[in-house]
């Protein structure tokens, strides 16, 4: 007797979790880019579509290493050469902590796509909140594929987890910070991670093109 399955469908007619394939496969058949994957047990589903599929794709590569799939080493190729149909995102600090700013912007031209100034903060902190702000921002435009840069490994790292892991005291002057903070760790548990996140490479390409000039 074959054993069950559960199947993770990140991107399709309708996303969710399913306990058959032939229920699982209406929602991806004739869906552009669908996303899915097959799973053994039901926690292992729940916690994939939890972190998105960005995240499992992040995650899967890093585990596979040398013994790369076809399949990953071509996305690891994708990050070879700037993809110009995405957006970027960084963060600046006028010390650390210090007055904070983040943005987003297109990576092709370095349009503005948003922005945010606090009066006190740090860099990662910024960094994380971009990241966040990029993927809601995709979402609500609906392009739940398109790549978002950042330079910030850290960032990415607390975006995957779920968790902005700052040790910036909460106070009255950090309190519209934290505010933003909060709900950004609230989205993330609310929403799966579909937009590939991407580290910048600054020494190949140069500065990020939503890099703030302060250097």
């Amino acid at each position: 007797m074959a054993k069950k399955k559960y199947y993770v469908v990140w991107m399709g007619h309708r996303p969710g979790i399913y306990t058959d394939w032939e229920s699982a496969k209406q929602q991806i058949e004739g869906y552009k880019g669908a996303k899915y994957k097959g799973f053994p047990d039901r926690a292992q589903a729940e916690a994939a579509f939890r972190k998105g599929f960005g995240s499992y794709l992040q995650n899967s590569l890093n585990a596979s290493g040398k013994k790369s799939t076809r399949k990953a080493s071509a996305t690891i190729a994708g990050t070879d050469k700037i993809l110009s149909k995405s957006i970027s995102v960084d963060a600046a600090c006028s010390g650390n902590p210090g007055k904070l700013e983040y943005q987003g912007v297109t990576t092709a031209g370095a349009k503005r796509l948003f922005h945010r100034a606090f009066p006190l903060g740090t860099n990662n902190i910024g960094e994380f909140l971009a990241l966040v702000h990029a993927l809601a921002f995709l979402q609500k435009q609906n392009q739940p594929e398109l790549p978002i840069y950042s330079d910030s490994k850290i960032a990415i790292g607390w975006v995957y987890k779920g968790k902005c892991k700052t040790t910036l005291p909460r106070n009255a002057k950090t309190a519209e910070l934290y505010d933003l903070i909060d709900r950004a760790e609230g989205w993330l548990k609310q929403n799966p991670i579909t937009n590939p996140i991407y580290k910048w490479k600054t020494k190949v390409w140069g500065e990020i093109p939503a890099d703030f000039g302060r250097k």
